[in-house]
């Protein structure tokens, strides 16, 4: 309310009480988020390097550590092979208190290097 002389005393201050928290609490959220992201791409990351390996016939320690060295910390990796496919899934958990860590997975899937080329005991 503006005094005798017609100036806002006060209102500034209010107004900066009220929208800086808001401010903070939005930058922390948008920080979340871009950590959020960047674990689900070393998810990703790890997956596609653990495939990679699975593929080229490396044993499965190997592999592991493989999908290992480009995934976020403690993720696990569980490898699958199902025929001439060779499938490396990779899951993680956010950073962050409680209900802030949500969970993160990535599969992927590549065919192993033996199979390519071979037909009916054929080699091309």
């Amino acid at each position: 309310m503006p005094n005798s002389d017609g100036h806002d005393e006060g209102y500034v201050t209010a107004e900066t009480a009220v929208v800086v928290p808001v401010l903070v609490l939005l930058v922390g959220m948008l920080l979340w988020g871009v950590m959020a992201a960047a674990g689900h791409i070393q998810c990703v990351d790890g997956a596609r390097a653990g495939a990679r390996a699975a593929a080229r016939g490396e044993q499965k320690e190997a592999v592991r550590s493989a999908a290992r060295s480009a995934a976020p910390r403690g993720s696990a990796v569980e490898t699958v092979r199902e025929g001439q496919l060779v499938r490396v899934r990779v899951r993680a958990r956010t950073a962050g208190p409680g209900p802030l860590t949500v969970g993160l997975s990535a599969e992927a899937v590549a065919m192993a290097e033996e199979g390519v080329g071979v037909t009916a005991g054929v080699e091309r």
